[in-house]
């Protein structure tokens, strides 16, 4: 039984007059998907854009080797930690003005960080940028649930949200090589000036809507708890990278986050006002979209940090040409996302994009372990084929998962239910860096230990295809696992808008 269903049901009146009396037109409704997907795409961008910079950065700045990792490392703690208590005070502030809030705050942080005289002053830059996109992620997606309450509207606006996450990562690599290669290092944060600024601007365009009240204060304790643990675990997966799995500290870490989200979820259970209602989480669509999105995260950013090695080391490529190519998955991920997703939401259950896409990425996945050290330029009978199939399945699964999240949620659990699947993505992309960089090093060290006579880049690959076996298997454990919570569900609910329409 899917708990908290009948208290989280709202008409579609009820939802639209959250906004107030200004309404909420269709030329509005479509202003405010393209201010959320601009901020969107700072947020996802962000998380990468800085990681072919970072050696320049470095040089610039005399950043040590064993402290570099905190230009990344302060942005994703920042992010994942708080993104739980972004969405509560999305709800309390008002998703539109926290929306504002954070896309200042974003701006002015991304300033300071690409005006950085020393390490220090980057690396809290950087930490203000995730505070401010702990806040913008929530609200934004918050936004577009309130916006779109018709169905076939619904799916086309979550298609275009969710093609700008899934390309994002991918424009933030691409978009990083050529800023640092043509430009400077420091405009990888400048960047996002304008694009803040602009987005803040369009905020006029989005409706209004009202601070949810009646729920009491901050639930300190749970605030705490999700932070700390949030906090630990990313750290710890992040840690892992330098040190190993192995390492006293990464298990320190990762048994101490893992032991803080055991006692949040206690206290949330407990707790009158909780941060995140234990609702959201017991739904099963909502269980079912959580598990999808984290696993396929995992994944993704496996073959992300294997297409920036593979065609940089074994290929050649300067970082321009290696972004460039990620061009190829992005566009099937907008195409997944928009002409495929975004046309069948609603007239499809879920299941029938999520389980599919999952398995597509998989193929993809599967398909580069089949590369070798002699295979030549980027359109090879392999690599082509796996950057498609890789982006269509993310295309296919991003949009149907948000909708899931967020489905039949109202006061302060959209902001949670928000909060809590971005926070499913940033949890699974710490961990699948983290995860197959550890496992890619440790296979190769292994072959060249076995075969110190092998081919140049042999090693290297052969590293590469066994983390992406396993990125293969996570996808297709993926699909196993999330078809039960969503199918019979999904189908129950396709009927039931079938018999609610008219005639």
């Amino acid at each position: 039984m899917d708990v908290g269903d009948n208290k989280s049901q709202v008409t579609e009146p009820a939802r639209n007059a959250a906004f107030g009396r200004e309404g909420n037109p269709s030329a509005r409704r479509w202003l405010t998907l393209a201010v959320v997907s601009a901020a969107q795409l700072l947020v996802v961008l962000d998380g990468t854009i800085v990681n072919i910079a970072l050696p320049s950065a470095q040089h610039a700045l005399g950043m040590s080797d064993g402290n570099r990792h905190w230009a990344i490392t302060a942005y994703a703690l920042a992010f994942g930690g708080l993104l739980l208590i972004g969405g509560r005070v999305s709800g309390a502030l008002g998703h539109r003005r926290a929306f504002l809030l954070g896309l200042a705050g974003f701006a002015a942080s991304s300033a300071l960080g690409g005006a950085a005289v020393d390490p220090a002053m980057l690396f809290g830059a950087r930490a203000l940028q995730g505070v401010s996109a702990a806040l913008v992620a929530p609200a934004g997606l918050s936004l577009l649930t309130m916006t779109f309450t018709d169905a076939a509207e619904r799916g086309r606006a979550f298609g275009v949200f969710a093609a700008v996450g899934a390309a994002g990562a991918a424009v933030g690599l691409i978009a990083g090589g050529l800023l640092t290669q043509y430009a400077s290092w420091r405009w990888c944060l400048y960047v996002n000036v304008p694009v803040a600024l602009l987005a803040a601007g369009g905020v006029a365009a989005v409706p209004r809507d009202r601070p949810v009240g009646g729920r009491g204060r901050l639930d300190v304790a749970g605030a705490l708890l999700s932070l700390a643990g949030f906090a630990s675990v990313v750290y710890a997966f992040t840690r892992a990278e330098s040190v190993g799995w192995r390492s006293p500290e990464v298990l320190a870490l990762l048994a101490c986050g893992l032991l803080l989200l055991a006692v949040f979820v206690v206290a949330e259970r407990r707790a009158s006002h909780p941060l995140l209602p234990m609702r959201v989480l017991l739904n099963r669509l909502r269980a079912g979209a959580f598990l999808a999105i984290t696993l396929m995260f995992v994944a993704m950013f496996g073959f992300y940090l294997f297409m920036s090695y593979y065609t940089q080391t074994v290929l050649g490529y300067s970082p321009v040409q290696a972004g460039l190519t990620l061009i190829i998955n992005a566009l099937a991920a907008l195409a997944g996302s928009v002409l495929i997703a975004g046309r069948l939401h609603g007239r499809v259950p879920p299941a029938a994009l999520i389980v599919p896409g999952l398995v597509a990425a998989a193929a993809g996945t599967l398909l580069l372990t089949r590369l070798t050290a002699d295979t030549t330029g980027v359109l090879s009978v392999h690599l082509v084929p796996a950057l498609v199939l890789t982006g269509l399945g993310l295309g296919c699964v991003m949009p149907p998962t948000a909708g899931l999240a967020t489905a039949g949620t109202q006061g302060h659990d959209i902001g949670a239910a928000s909060a809590a699947y971005n926070a499913a993505q940033q949890l699974g992309a710490a961990l699948g860096t983290a995860l197959f960089n550890t496992l890619a090093a440790g296979a190769g060290a292994a072959f060249l230990a076995a075969r110190p006579d092998a081919p140049p880049n042999a090693s290297v690959v052969h590293g590469y295809t066994v983390a992406l076996t396993v990125a293969f298997a996570i996808l297709v454990a993926a699909a196993c696992l999330t078809a039960p919570l969503i199918m019979a569900r999904g189908r129950r609910e396709t009927r039931r808008r079938a018999l609610r329409r008219p005639g």
